[in-house]
């Protein structure tokens, strides 16, 4: 760099993602600076689904205790068909739960990005500089991040790297004119979110729903206390404006309740999109959240992947920063988050153009064939098996199964109680060896790995879902990045050390013998 630097890193925009990622870079003690136009934050919720992985993500940051109380269990969605049938549920992960969470929460959505800016505020690194609307961005020899505020004052931040979490419309995105690639959905939904008196809760459905009606198809969600959702298609004709009228809105909730029967908190109409960016890195400037792909909001996942985004470019982020790894490392950033995003849309996608299916006999066939799928019966499936697993990036499956998917989080007894895995380890590089293992050679890992026994005397587990994982997956060991993301999981023992060498080799760190 031929001129000293401000920053390590600049992230624009400070909705969740960009609250995460400064956590996530504030937390590694990395000069951070986060830029937002607005000064506050948005008073009416937007994503209302949350994940365990995210709840994991939150516990890592310091910030799950607190957003727990704005959190209640998303429990099992019921779809409905064009006769009212029951044809499918989306089902919950029973206990005992992989990542030491509910599987699947809602949530109120200002509270808790109020308490992830909060803590990514409480560390020294990070500066927040809000009412900055960015106009121009640049590379050379860093990132120079050119911001103007209210009053029309101009200035430039240096940056070593620069993360644009500044949502659908990014501005970021727009400067680097990196198009978005249409994965091929586009239906008008309102969106009308209601705080149900008490005495009306008993009128409304008791499980979440979806009723896929060719006439107009619904969604509701049961979000936390009295909150209620509902997502409704709009059809051919329909001014989107005049939906949002208070009068209309409740003109379509009328099958459920009248305007006595609660306070209209939101009505806002859009187009549910399946996009996800060409590139997600220009140099040292990166896509993520919202600006580097929209999904429809079938089974809640939105915000959940732009955290993922965050928290799989931030670990990498430091490591290079840090000197630990080489530039390369941040190419898998890409190949890694663009290929999940574009798997799950497509996914999403799919489940929502069967929802959005307005042909009658379309969606008598529909209904048939999901039944037939379900041998007669409504066939039930999981988020999780909905969300899939890492298929490329810094991966090694040929060690053995189980790379690419999240390792779990058990409960581990102490002399003091029971603690979750992440609380006794950290984040960082770890090597866990299946406990039932008859021998236990020591391992020389390097990589400033920790090597943990899960499931023998020292550190055993209360309920036995990491055994499962490795039982499931044929492993007796598995090397686990900082994401919780599993690089390979290794069958035989004696081929831990050379795993560890290989990754090291990979990360390009000189090995710690």
């Amino acid at each position: 760099m031929n001129a000293p630097l401000d920053f390590d890193v600049v992230i624009v925009g400070f909705g969740p993602a960009g609250a995460v990622a400064a956590c996530w870079l504030g937390q590694a003690g990395l000069r951070t600076l986060v830029v937002d136009k607005s000064r506050t934050i948005w008073d009416i919720p937007r994503a209302i689904a949350l994940d365990h992985e995210i709840l994991r993500v939150f516990q890592n940051i310091g910030a799950v205790e607190d957003v727990l109380p704005y959190t209640a269990e998303f429990g099992a969605s019921e779809h409905f068909g064009a006769q009212g049938q029951l044809i499918r549920r989306i089902d919950v992960v029973p206990p005992p739960y992989p990542l030491g969470y509910l599987p699947n929460m809602v949530f109120t959505q200002p509270p808790v990005e109020a308490i992830l800016r909060k803590r990514a505020q409480e560390h020294a690194a990070v500066t927040v500089s809000l009412g900055k609307r960015v106009t121009g961005i640049a590379q050379q020899d860093g990132v120079a991040v050119t911001m103007e505020d209210e009053e029309g004052r101009v200035e430039v931040a240096r940056a070593a790297y620069a993360i644009a979490c500044d949502g659908a419309s990014s501005t970021v995105r727009q400067l680097l004119k990196i198009p978005l690639d249409d994965l091929g959905f586009d239906e008008p939904w309102l969106v009308v979110d209601l705080l149900v008196n008490d005495d009306a809760l008993p009128k409304l459905p008791a499980a979440c729903a979806q009723y896929c009606d060719p006439a107009r198809p619904y969604t509701y969600i049961i979000g936390p206390g009295n909150h209620r959702r509902w997502e409704i298609m709009l059809l051919p004709g329909e001014d989107p404006r005049q939906c949002e009228r208070e009068d209309r809105v409740w003109q379509l909730l009328s099958r459920w309740l009248t305007p006595v029967d609660g306070k209209l908190w939101r009505a806002g109409s859009y187009r549910f999109h399946a996009l996800v960016a060409h590139r997600w890195r220009s140099g040292r400037i990166f896509l993520a959240g919202d600006a580097a792909h929209q999904q429809p909001p079938f089974i809640g996942q939105g915000m959940c992947q732009g955290l993922r985004d965050v928290t799989n470019l931030s670990w990498k982020l430091t490591s290079v920063l840090r000197g630990e790894s080489t530039g390369a490392l941040l190419d898998t950033y890409e190949q890694e988050r663009s290929l999940h995003v574009r798997s799950l849309t497509t996914r999403i996608k799919n489940i929502g153009a069967a929802i959005c299916e307005r042909d009658p006999e379309a969606a008598r066939r529909r209904d048939e064939a999901l039944l037939l799928q379900g041998g007669g019966a409504p066939p039930t499936v999981t988020r999780q098996e909905i969300v899939p697993p890492l298929q490329a990036g810094l991966l090694d499956p040929e060690m053995g199964h189980g790379a690419g998917t999240l390792f779990p989080q058990p409960r581990i007894a102490t002399g003091k109680g029971e603690i979750l895995l992440d609380e006794l380890t950290g984040e960082g590089w770890r090597l866990f060896i299946d406990g039932r293992c008859a021998s236990i050679p020591g391992v020389a890992t390097g990589c400033g790995m920790k090597t943990l026994v899960l499931g023998g005397d020292e550190f055993p587990e209360t309920e036995g879902v990491a055994a499962a994982w490795f039982h499931h997956h044929g492993c007796s060991a598995a090397i686990v990045r900082p994401d919780h993301y599993v690089y390979c999981g290794i069958r035989n023992l004696a081929h831990a050390a050379g795993a560890c060498r290989e990754l090291e080799r990979r990360l390009s760190i000189q090995a710690d013998s």
